[in-house]
């Protein structure tokens, strides 16, 4: 999330807005040690697809991405 020119929410939100045709359904996701509901909701709000707080388990950094892909594969 915490990244040198621009926070990981600002990212989200330029991707988000570029005018690609699958710029709303790339997968995006919050890695971060923010965990409160705050922090959840601003990475939603920021157009994030998950977000996933620290220290996240193995099975989660794994099964999170995977079941995002595979939702837009049989979109």
């Amino acid at each position: 999330m915490r990244l040198p020119m621009r926070d990981g929410q600002q990212a989200a939100q330029n991707v988000r807005r570029r005018g690609r045709a699958d710029a709303g359904t790339i997968p995006s996701i919050a890695m971060t040690a923010d965990a409160f509901d705050g922090d959840m909701e601003k990475s939603r709000a920021a157009g994030m697809s998950a977000h996933l707080s620290g220290p996240a388990e193995p099975k989660l950094r794994f099964s999170t991405p995977y079941r995002l892909i595979a939702r837009e594969e049989m979109a």
